[in-house]
């Protein structure tokens, strides 16, 4: 079964920087979309990023563009989102999602990790 664990998350200061890592099992990036989500306090879960692994084409929320960038390590299974100059704001679980469909520029998965939390400080 399709597997993705996140980690790389914890505490960081504004202007920062982290990188969180998702290790997927279960399926090979060839065939799949995967990407990464977050979830502030208080808000709707958000897109952030993702890659389709069968063309290429990679996707950033505009908020995060500049700043963030989603890689793969494909012989790994392994997909990272370096987020760079991280705000107060951005506090947030952060979920990796993989599978589903690609609508216009919205993501819709099949599969979701169970989160980490990135908390930054003000």
């Amino acid at each position: 079964e399709v597997q993705l664990v996140e980690s790389g998350g914890g505490l960081v200061q504004a202007g920062g920087s982290l990188r969180l890592s998702c290790a997927a099992s279960g399926f090979t990036f060839d065939d799949y979309i995967i990407g990464w989500f977050r979830q502030a306090p208080g808000k709707a879960r958000e897109g952030v990023s993702y890659i389709s692994h069968k063309d290429g084409i990679i996707y950033y929320a505009d908020s995060v563009k500049g700043r963030f960038t989603i890689s793969s390590d494909n012989a790994k299974n392994t997909v990272y989102l370096q987020m760079n100059s991280l705000k107060p704001e951005e506090t947030a679980i952060y979920y990796c999602a993989a599978g589903g469909v690609v609508l216009g520029t919205i993501y819709y998965p099949d599969d979701w990790g169970q989160g980490t939390q990135v908390t930054v400080s003000s």
